[in-house]
């Protein structure tokens, strides 16, 4: 693609990929961050500094230039929105705000998920703000026109992060021989997609006009059972058979009071998506890194930086202690 494109946030795992692969399909790209880029930023790419979400702010950096589309990365309640509307309704061909596929209310009514499907999250934080964020940017688009594309990721990963709540942690542990606790039988399926895919498939929607007025679910076609996800990690870090323990979502949250809302509203429901609009839209695109090429590439990274390697030791200890219940007797919970 070719065009002027400014990111409003966009230094984080994610935005990062997306920046790469924007340069190199020739975009002129503005990045705008409240700090110092905490990962590299492509050569060519104009950087700012300053506060995305006070419109003066963003005023007295841009003046008056004009985009072909605007990326908001970092909008996650509606307030974060104020005056972007104003501002950017005429300075823009296309506003993307990124939103997120936990906006689709647990338990999902029918699968595979399409991007009509029912948006309901009263529980879960983040998701409920964000709808209320696509809520707020949908009535502009109807009432003044507002071109608006919304974007949604689900759960994406890059060889920085271990794509687990247990973090480099599981992976030591299934190296040390020591049980590491999996919610539910293992059995639920989950989507992954790697970043450097998920930029592939998010870059050609910038600046196109079949796409404003549109959300698209971003994800790979990657379904694997949470079982699965583990055995991947474990092979790449040369474990042939791992110890994992299966508890219940509300036995883990006994232990891990810290994992109950994203194991209760999100991590416990099976998550299948339909990628047919996603085809229609960026025609041709299918995902590149399966995970077990990008739990390699995971692992490496870890082994390879002494710093990313962090152990949680109170994590392991509420791991064994949720193991040993597996020993003393059956978990008599609800398994789920």
């Amino acid at each position: 693609m070719s065009g002027r494109i400014l990111f409003l946030g966009g230094n984080g795992m994610i935005g990062s990929a997306a920046a790469r692969e924007a340069v190199a399909q020739g975009a002129e790209l503005t990045i705008i961050t409240r700090s110092a880029p905490r990962r590299p930023v492509p050569d060519g790419v104009r950087l700012l500094t300053g506060d995305v979400r006070d419109p003066a702010a963003l005023a007295g950096l841009l003046g008056d230039e004009r985009w072909d589309a605007v990326v908001n990365w970092v909008a996650f309640t509606p307030a974060d929105l104020d005056g972007h509307v104003e501002y950017f309704g005429d300075r823009t061909g296309q506003y993307v705000f990124i939103s997120t596929c936990s906006v689709f209310g647990r338990p999902i009514p029918l699968l595979p998920i399409t991007e009509s499907s029912p948006r309901r999250q009263p529980v879960f934080g983040y998701a409920r703000d964000k709808i209320a964020c696509e809520l707020h940017l949908e009535q502009a688009h109807r009432e003044s026109g507002f071109p608006l594309t919304i974007v949604r990721p689900f759960h994406t990963y890059d060889e920085t992060t271990v794509p687990l709540l247990s973090g480099w942690t599981a992976v030591e542990r299934m190296r040390a021989g020591e049980p590491v606790v999996v919610h539910g039988d293992g059995t639920s399926l989950w989507t992954l997609m790697h970043s450097a895919d998920f930029a592939r498939a998010f870059v050609p929607l910038l600046g196109e006009g079949h796409a404003i007025g549109e959300s698209v679910n971003v994800v790979s076609g990657d379904v694997l059972t949470w079982d699965q996800i583990h055995l991947e990690l474990a092979r790449a870090a040369g474990v042939r058979e791992p110890l994992l323990v299966h508890r219940s979502s509300e036995s883990i949250a006994e232990e891990i009071p810290g994992w109950r809302e994203v194991l209760e509203h999100d991590f416990r429901h099976t998550m299948l998506f339909d990628t047919t609009k996603l085809q229609r839209l960026v025609p041709g695109f299918a995902p590149r890194v399966s995970f077990a090429e990008g739990a390699r590439r995971v692992v490496r990274h870890h082994d390879a930086h002494d710093g990313a390697r962090g152990v949680d030791a109170e994590l392991g200890a509420a791991f064994d202690r949720l193991s040993a219940r597996v020993a003393a007797g059956p978990d008599r919970s609800q398994v789920v």
